[in-house]
């Protein structure tokens, strides 16, 4: 049995890159011989098996034929007649089109060791525009070693307009799309995903709220970015230097969603935008069917980051509505998590990258005093049904206010 180890592993190991798991090819052989050899089959579109006792992955090599729009419209071919260059011609990327034998002998046909040197993401053949997740998945690769240098080769942009405008993107299906989405925002910067969608006319496509975003204004004064677009890729890579949690990320890029519902003759205004995103959110994530989990905090920060901003001149009951919103008081809350997206959001502004937070250490601070508070006079009262509940809310509301006035006090003793 011919193996050989391809793919990512191959492309980070010549980088030097941190390599996640190993994919194996195997030449010659056929499913009837693999699974003789006890390997468990997997693959559901073509054969696929994990070994009995590594469990990677090991593929019989393949060739494909187009044979309908989108990416399930392909016939595959997989026989022990298929050498190991037609498997490799078939791939994406030519820096992901490589091989090495078991002797560590690499098999390089389309130079993808060459344009790892030149930091060049670049297709393999023409064949390319037969796939549309391929688009995304420049765009995440791209994401991935960004800092590293890399960007996309121009003929391989050309291409990825040329499948946008005959609508190879619309063919997108919602699972594919999250897929891509979920691994791009875990990538070291995630926003240059979005920005090589956009330089492509597939972030319209794929991502209509967020491509909205872009020509709107904001106040300068505040914003001197202006555009609400770039804003939401700045606060991105600001909630990728915070938080290695994809939610956070999700949370900050989309929490402006609203302001591209403001009529222009309103701009650079944008009252009630946290209220007027939310419904646009939410078939956002119905769209592409985002975990709940991911969707309940996107919902958060984008309903409450203007009062996260404005926490310190806040009343205490408005505070204290704010924390039981989302959930601060209990035992399993995502306080930090909305902080953290908030304080994206705040540092996402040309020339505010490095300006502290304070915000976020005064709503923890409040958040522990208003669950501190000693409810047993309440519990033991009398109260019934909502009356229990009112009455530790007014309880957590006098710990709030507690707790604002001997912050502010000492703010002033230091200042003075």
């Amino acid at each position: 049995m011919k193996t050989y180890l391809v793919g990512g592993a191959v492309r980070d190991r010549l980088l030097d890159y941190p390599v996640k798991e190993n994919d194996w090819l195997v030449v010659g052989e056929t499913a009837e011989a693999m699974l003789a050899r006890g390997f468990r089959p997997v693959g559901k579109d073509f054969p696929v098996f994990l070994h009995p006792v590594s469990q990677e992955e090991y593929a019989l090599a393949r060739t494909e034929r187009k044979t309908a729009p989108g990416y399930k419209g392909f016939a595959v071919h997989a026989a022990p007649d298929v050498t190991l260059e037609e498997d490799l011609l078939r791939r994406d990327l030519t820096v992901n089109a490589m091989a090495m034998a078991a002797d560590g002998e690499l098999i390089d046909p389309f130079h993808g060791r060459r344009d790892l040197e030149k930091r060049i993401l670049r297709h393999v053949s023409p064949a390319f525009t037969e796939d549309p997740v391929r688009i995304l998945r420049v765009a995440r690769f791209a994401a991935r070693y960004a800092h590293l240098g890399f960007s996309v080769a121009e003929e391989t942009r050309h291409l990825m307009r040329e499948m946008v405008a005959a609508g190879e993107a619309d063919f997108l299906v919602a699972e594919r799309v999250w897929a891509e989405l979920h691994k791009a925002l875990l990538e070291r910067t995630p926003a240059t995903f979005f920005q090589v969608l956009r330089d492509c006319g597939a972030l319209r496509v794929v991502f209509p709220e967020v491509d909205a975003l872009f020509g709107v204004p904001q106040p300068e004064k505040y914003h001197p970015e202006v555009d609400t677009g770039v804003h939401a890729l700045m606060v991105l890579d600001q909630a990728a230097l915070l938080s290695d949690k994809a939610e956070v990320r999700l949370a900050a890029l989309l929490h402006d969603l609203g302001k591209a519902l403001t009529p222009s003759h309103y701009w650079p205004s944008h009252h009630g935008h946290e209220q007027k995103g939310l419904p646009v959110l939410a078939k956002m994530c119905d769209r592409l069917r985002v975990p709940n989990s991911f969707k309940a905090l996107c919902t958060q920060v984008m309903e409450y980051h203007t009062h996260c901003h404005r926490a310190l001149d806040l009343r205490a009951d408005t505070l204290t509505d704010m924390l039981q919103a989302i959930g601060a008081f209990k035992p399993d809350n995502r306080l930090d998590e909305f902080l953290q997206a908030c304080e994206a959001d705040a540092r996402g502004r040309t020339g505010f990258e490095d300006r502290l937070y304070p915000q976020a250490d005064y709503i923890r601070a409040a958040a522990t005093a208003a669950a501190g508070i000693d409810t047993t006079a309440v519990l033991q009262g009398g109260l019934q049904g909502a009356q229990i509940g009112a009455a530790i809310h007014k309880l957590r509301i006098k710990a709030v206010n507690d707790y604002k006035q001997r912050y502010h006090s000492t703010m002033a003793l230091e200042s003075a």
